[in-house]
C-alpha cells in the first residue's frame, strides 16, 4: 500500500507499506442515484441534488460521510476501509494506476486536458457517466480510477509504517479520506495511491460510494 519513492506525482502521505487483508466482497460499480433514491424513498430523507448530471444509472454524489454512512447500513453493508479500497483499486498491479503507469480517457472519466506523466491529451467529458461504462480493473471492478471519488470509512491520517492485518485507520481524526479521483479531475488523482480527506459533513458533485458487504 502507498507508492515507492519515484513515482511521479506522489505525495508525502503515500508511504509504502505491508497489509494483509481478510476476504471481503466490494460492489462492483459505484452506487448510482437510482440505488440511492430507493434509499430516501424509504427512509424518507431528503434526496440529494444530482447538479443537473441526472439520475438513474448516474453514480449519486452530494451526499456526506454520515450520508453514506447511513445508505451503507441500510443496505447491511459499510464503506470500504482504505486499505481494502486500494488494494481493490490496484487489483493485483503494482504501477501507478491498474491500467500500467499511464490511462487515457478511452479507460477512465477525468479531465483529458490534463493527462499523466506527458500522456497524449484526450475529451474532457465535464460530467459523471453512467456506472460501467468503461472496461472493469482484472478483478471485474468499475470506475476504480475517476468518474466519481469515493468515500472511505477510515479518519484521515499518516499511515503506520508497520506491518498490518485490516487496518482500519484512526479512531477519531477531523476529515474523512475519499479515493479514486473523479470526471473533472487532473490524471494524477486517480492513481492508485493518492489520498485526500475531506470534512464528513461536507458534499459535493464529485464524491461518491462504494459499499462493502457485511456477509
Amino acid at each position: 500500500m502507498g507508492s515507492p519513492t519515484d513515482e511521479l506525482d506522489r505525495q508525502e502521505d503515500e508511504t509504502q507499506h505491508s497489509v494483509t487483508l481478510s476476504t471481503f466482497k466490494i460492489s462492483k460499480y459505484e452506487i448510482t442515484f437510482e440505488e440511492y433514491d430507493d434509499f430516501c424513498n424509504a427512509t424518507g430523507r431528503k434526496k440529494p441534488s444530482d447538479s443537473g448530471f441526472g439520475r438513474g444509472k448516474i453514480p449519486v454524489v452530494n451526499v456526506t460521510w454520515y450520508d453514506a454512512t447511513e445508505f451503507a447500513k441500510w443496505m447491511g453493508c459499510r464503506l470500504p476501509t482504505e486499505a481494502e479500497w486500494e488494494y481493490v483499486a490496484r487489483a493485483g498491479t503494482n504501477t501507478v494506476f491498474n491500467t500500467g503507469n499511464n490511462i487515457s480517457v478511452l479507460q477512465a472519466n477525468f479531465d483529458g486536458n490534463y493527462p499523466y506523466n506527458k500522456g497524449e491529451k484526450g475529451i474532457f467529458r465535464q460530467k459523471p457517466m453512467s456506472v460501467g461504462s468503461f472496461e472493469p480493473n482484472n478483478w471485474g471492478v468499475y470506475d476504480m480510477h475517476g468518474n466519481v471519488w469515493e468515500w472511505c470509512s477510515d479518519w484521515y491520517g499518516e499511515y503506520s509504517t508497520e506491518q498490518q492485518t485490516d487496518p482500519k485507520g484512526f479512531e477519531t481524526g477531523t476529515c474523512k479520506v475519499y479515493r479514486g479521483g473523479s470526471w473533472n479531475n487532473y490524471a494524477r488523482l486517480l492513481r492508485s495511491a493518492d489520498r485526500r480527506d475531506y470534512d464528513p459533513n461536507g458534499s459535493t458533485y464529485s464524491l461518491g460510494i462504494r459499499l462493502v458487504s457485511l456477509k
